[in-house]
């Protein structure tokens, strides 16, 4: 008979388990390993999107050949400058460009001859009575000569026909002048005919 009080050989009355402690600092590292994987993986295959600076606008160039004048109608229905005071009677708008009838120059020259006196003139006349008329005077030349050259001469017509006009009595400050130079050619210059009409001046009235 098996003595009740031995204990070789019987199983336990209680057992103990030892707790294993959990490293949570590896365990936060993990995670964090992960979330930074994840985050680069996400930004694969999208590409940043990068401010460009707009490129710069060109700048223009400044040209002495300004005789160009935006929107300013041929005055070829008129006649040419004997239309201008019917033009300055009316309700038509400015700019209007308004070619000279007979005023030419001779070949490199930019004096104002005789013959032109009369025309020179009338304008004067008509800018007298419309007194707030302010006028561009652009000189032209044929394409003989270089191109600066032409220029010059453009210019020297114009400031011509407007001194013509001041000894007429008109405010030199309602008179801007400047040169069309070899550009914008009336007629050929393969003949001295068109070479003489592509030497002329033209008037545009700019205010009125």
């Amino acid at each position: 008979m098996a003595d009740p009080h031995k204990t070789d050989g019987a199983p336990p009355r209680s057992i103990h388990i030892e707790k294993k402690k959990v490293n949570w600092l590896a365990w936060i590292a993990l995670i964090a390993g992960i979330l930074a994987l994840l985050l680069a993986l996400s930004r694969c295959g999208h590409d940043e999107t990068v401010a460009v600076a707009p490129a710069p606008t060109a700048t223009a160039t400044p040209t002495d050949v300004v005789a160009t004048t935006p929107n300013a109608g041929s005055a070829t229905a008129l006649a040419g400058t004997s239309g201008l005071g019917g033009y300055l009677a009316g309700t038509e708008a400015a700019p209007r460009t308004f070619q000279f009838d007979k005023l030419t120059f001779d070949t490199a020259q930019s004096t104002l001859r005789p013959d032109d006196a009369e025309e020179v003139g009338t304008i004067a006349g008509v800018l007298k009575q419309y007194s707030n008329t302010r006028v561009r005077i652009a000189g032209y030349a044929d394409a003989r000569g270089s191109a600066a050259a032409n220029a010059a001469l453009g210019k020297a017509r114009a400031d011509a026909v407007k001194a013509g006009l001041v000894a007429q009595g008109i405010d030199a400050s309602r008179i801007e002048t400047v040169s069309g130079g070899e550009s914008d050619a009336v007629d050929t210059n393969a003949t001295a005919s068109g070479q003489a009409e592509n030497r002329r001046t033209e008037l545009v009235v700019t205010s009125r």
